[in-house]
């Protein structure tokens, strides 16, 4: 018997948004280590809204507003404003940031103002850390075997923005074709923390450049940040990043190392590593010229399995390109790049420490 096509809509519902979310959703687990995280952070969020306790008009608390920005990288979502529609009408959406079926969402100008906050007192950071700490109590990390690269990150700014600073051109860069043109002399209107730049064999884009720092152990990335592109960052960013992690390190008799690709076989590196006491996995470098890699340090056995894990970290790159949409940022600023690019890294740790966490049984 044919069934009949009506809509009958109850007034009440007894249901809950946690019986919409079916219990083996990824999300869940990945929902569970994220308010982990953030509880940690209970404090730092209580100091940036000090200035407010006189009174006035709440803002969006800071939890809802960290789980919504991974839910934008989790979903591919384009934009704040997509985001703002989706989350209307998806339960699963509002389930995770933490809206009931009732609670009004927010107007995208009120979302990214409220974002600035976080920038402001490196919250994304903080939540990044802490993050981390949740797979350094899970023995995810070797703490002592990393890997280091680099890629560019296209900025939300086309060629036409990229003027000269003398002004001489009228402010219109829509005429550049045959005219040289390069950092030193322009720069764009749209987004002046942007720079002209190009990787191999690619054409010149305006970029930002992002490192990362990853664990061989896993892949996860223990350390994440972005910076101005030019020919310097990537080498300048990755000891920067060793620093840190070298720092960190409990075990004062930790054998560190880095695994890193021929870019790295720089002179001024290979001695800036061995300086920190980290012993430099580069890959050498022998076009044309002589290696800065020792062949003592070459010819290791350590020195062949980091050559194969360095490879780990192109998933993380891979993975806020085409699942976190950060291919080119729809941000400007190198502050807001970075808050962006932070975050996609620590959404991707959660998702790849959400398998872990499925393997882990299983292999007990």
């Amino acid at each position: 018997m044919r069934g009949a096509d009506t809509f009958t809509e109850s007034l009440f519902t007894m249901r809950q948004l946690e019986d919409f979310v079916p219990p083996t959703h990824p999300l869940r687990a990945i929902r569970a280590m994220t308010n982990r995280a953030l509880a940690k952070l209970d404090g730092l969020f209580a100091q940036m809204y000090e200035a407010d306790i006189k009174g006035g008009r709440p803002s969006i608390a800071p939890e809802k507003l960290l789980r919504a920005m991974l839910v934008q990288l989790l979903y591919s979502v384009r934009s704040e404003r997509q985001l703002m529609e989706q989350t209307q009408y998806n339960l699963l959406f509002r389930w995770f940031i933490g809206l009931s079926m009732d609670d009004a969402v927010w107007v995208p100008s009120v979302f990214s103002k409220n974002r600035q906050r976080l920038i402001e007192h490196d919250a994304v950071i903080e939540f990044f850390n802490e993050v981390l700490a949740i797979a350094q109590e899970q023995d995810w990390l070797s703490g002592e075997h990393f890997s280091v690269d680099g890629t560019l990150i296209q900025a939300w700014a086309g060629h036409k923005s990229f003027v000269r600073k003398d002004g001489s051109d009228g402010g219109d860069g829509s005429h550049f074709k045959g005219q040289e043109r390069n950092n030193e002399t322009h720069y764009s209107k749209s987004d002046a923390d942007s720079r002209l730049y190009r990787k191999g064999n690619s054409a010149s884009q305006l970029s930002y450049m992002g490192h990362t720092l990853s664990d061989n152990r896993h892949g996860l990335i223990a350390s994440a940040m972005v910076t101005q592109a030019d020919g310097h960052a990537e080498r300048e960013a990755a000891k920067a990043m060793l620093a840190d992690a070298v720092q960190a390190t409990d075990n004062e008799q930790a054998q560190v190392t880095v695994g890193a690709d021929k870019g790295y076989d720089a002179q001024e590196f290979i001695e800036a590593c061995l300086e920190m006491k980290v012993t430099p996995h580069v890959a050498q470098n022998t076009s044309g010229r002589r290696s800065a890699v020792p062949d003592e340090i070459a010819g290791t056995e350590g020195y062949a399995i980091s050559q194969k894990k360095r490879k780990l970290i192109e998933q993380g790159f891979g993975w806020i390109k085409s699942i976190g949409n950060l291919r080119q940022m729809v941000v400007r600023g190198l502050k807001r790049v970075d808050q962006m690019f932070v975050l996609g890294m620590a959404a991707y740790n959660l998702v790849r420490m959400r398998t872990l966490g499925q393997m882990r049984p299983q292999m007990g």
